[in-house]
């Protein structure tokens, strides 16, 4: 599992990959950010530093489900790494969908975007990668500017195919285009999302200093929710 945070206000950040007995994952990266004088933290030193700083941990079979263990074996026969679950039976009716679609069955990484009542942003990644990916793999989830980025302007977390994602520092883009262009958040992110990504590779929630909210993918679907402290929320899977 790998994971990422950062700070819009401060620029502070912290990143953890390589993890197999982490509960959270999340928690850990705050921790580099905050404990360290560093900002990522991989595989055993990761694993260390989480023993030294208390936090939770399992063995690594907790992780292990009969529905990841199909996953795998579904990966392995199509001879395929994937986002997840979505390799067909071979004639299924969902085939041509999900080829389409990349395999991706827009699950996996859990990301979050914050903006508080004074103005900071925040944003945070966490995901377990890939299904048959090759060990040692680390994709954009902690990789700040790709997966995750915060700034003044906006606070960015992404997710999808995470070679693609990095290529196209989707998250640092976005922001750039605000900062240097000019352009609206929704504006930035369409574009980053349309433009610099292959379809069927990524999608993204970001939110703005004044309050702007986007959640845009080129995927068939993504699972993504809002909520304000007004009371508005929404929920939504598909377009």
């Amino acid at each position: 599992m790998e994971a990422c945070i950062m700070d819009g206000t401060t620029m502070k950040c912290g990143a953890v990959s390589g993890l197999s007995t982490v509960v959270n994952a999340i928690s850990l990266a705050r921790l580099v950010m905050e404990k360290t004088p560093h900002i990522y933290l991989a595989f055993d030193g990761a694993e260390a530093f989480a023993r030294e700083q208390g936090v939770e941990t399992v063995d690594p079979n907790h992780f292990v489900t009969p529905e990841n263990i199909e996953r795998l074996e579904q990966a392995k026969e199509a001879n395929r790494v994937q986002i997840d679950f979505t390799q067909p039976a071979k004639g299924d009716i969902r085939k041509e969908n999900a080829e389409a679609n990349g395999g991706d069955s827009q699950i996996g990484t859990v990301g979050c975007v914050a903006l508080d009542s004074h103005g900071n942003l925040a944003s945070a990644t966490s995901t377990g990668g890939l299904v048959n990916k090759m060990v040692g793999r680390i994709g954009d989830t902690p990789v700040i500017g790709a997966g995750t980025y915060a700034n003044s302007y906006c606070a960015v977390s992404a997710t999808g195919k995470g070679e693609a994602i990095i290529k196209a520092t989707v998250a640092r883009e976005v922001a750039a285009l605000m900062e240097y262009k000019g352009l609206s958040l929704k504006e930035a992110a369409a574009y980053v999302i349309e433009e610099k990504v292959a379809k069927g590779n990524a999608g993204l929630v970001a939110v703005s200093a004044n309050g702007e909210v986007t959640m845009p993918f080129n995927t068939t679907g993504m699972f993504r929710a809002c909520a304000t402290e007004d009371g508005h929320s929404e929920i939504s899977i598909w377009n």
